[in-house]
């Protein structure tokens, strides 16, 4: 039957199809492409919020504190959005590993420096505050380089990490909301300031546990 219909058995339907439409074979190799580095949706999404952290700086440094509450506040939407669609999907990707926490890191990280060099944040605050990031970035770079775990993870996550991120997290949507939504602050900013300062203590000292422990050789698996 095929013969009869003029068309070669050795010919693939789907390469008839590309040939007829070369905009088609363009997608699908686009797709394919994108698949192979891991671009999927929940990266794309995190990718924004990547590239949200210059406007946010943006707006604080020009004193619009309501407008970057607000594109703060939508960059922590997109974070539970990402994390939600790659994990309902089965979406989840090494690129995605490595992306979502780095846009998080930077977005918390150059916020709370912009706030501290406009007086709302006290520096000692911003400087453990980056110093427990990049102590992170480094003993991950060392731990990768060292030790090469079985499982590819980039952050350890535990429930004072989790505790941690919230409450800087919160630190800075209630700053910002003071400043641009005039939110009544009262002692919520001092409270909100020891508790981060607290909790970015226990959070380093539990990746120095951590590490110790990897390096070691006592848990080989990051």
């Amino acid at each position: 039957m095929v013969e009869r219909a003029g068309i070669d058995p050795g010919v693939v339907p789907g390469a008839i199809t590309g040939a007829r439409n070369p905009g088609a074979a363009a997608g699908q190799r686009r797709r394919s492409a994108m698949a192979r580095i891991g671009i999927n949706l929940p990266n794309l999404i995190t990718l924004g919020r990547l590239l949200a952290v210059p406007l946010a700086i943006s707006l604080i440094v020009d004193g619009s504190y309501g407008v970057a509450f607000w594109v703060f506040a939508g960059a922590g939407i997109s974070d539970a959005l990402d994390g939600y669609i790659a994990k309902r999907f089965d979406a989840r990707t090494r690129l995605g590993a490595l992306l979502d926490p780095l846009a998080d890191k930077t977005l918390v990280a150059s916020v709370y420096v912009t706030l501290g060099l406009a007086g709302q944040l006290p520096n000692w605050l911003v400087i453990l505050v980056v110093f427990r990031d990049v102590m992170i970035i480094g003993g991950f770079v060392l731990i990768q380089s060292t030790t090469a775990p079985r499982h590819f993870d980039p952050l350890y996550i535990s429930k004072v990490n989790t505790a941690n991120s919230a409450v800087q997290i919160a630190l800075v949507g209630f700053v910002l909301a003071r400043l641009g939504l005039g939110a009544a602050d009262g002692v919520i900013t001092e409270l909100l300031v020891g508790t981060a300062a607290v909790t970015t203590i226990l959070s380093g000292m539990s990746y120095l546990v951590r590490w110790a422990r990897i390096l070691g050789r006592s848990d080989p698996d990051l």
